[in-house]
């Protein structure tokens, strides 16, 4: 799978990603750091990336629509979290992509769980 981590992860977080057998690419190595949202959220389209991030932004639905997208993520850490915590937080993700699709949807990754949204879009051809 193809990710985008949004320029609130470091290199240390990035190296779990090839890992784990997946492409990545951060905000910061094409120059989006300072970006708008929606231009990181169009990049991650145009790429056909899962964005991830600590943005809480990018969990609304409405603003930033998963179903259009390869996936959106948002960790939910602990204030004054470790980058240790960010590492399992992290891993979490990528074991759960094992069993269970991202494509189309948001997580939203906590400490013990991870919350699936589901697309409950109905297009007008369904109606």
């Amino acid at each position: 799978m193809r990710f985008k981590l949004d320029e609130n992860f470091g290199s240390r977080s990035a190296r779990l990603f090839p890992e784990a057998g997946h492409d990545v690419e951060t905000v910061a190595e094409e120059g989006l750091s300072g970006a708008t949202d929606e231009l990181i959220f169009e990049t991650c389209i145009r790429e056909n990336r899962c964005l991830l991030s600590l943005d809480l932004d990018f969990a609304d639905v409405v603003r930033f629509p998963p179903h259009k997208t390869a996936g959106i993520a948002v960790l939910r850490l602990p204030k004054g979290a470790s980058l240790s915590l960010l590492e399992r937080f992290v891993s979490g993700l990528l074991n759960m992509l094992d069993a269970e699709p991202i494509t189309g949807r948001l997580w939203i990754v906590e400490a013990g769980r991870i919350r699936v949204h589901e697309n409950t879009m109905i297009e007008p051809n369904d109606a």
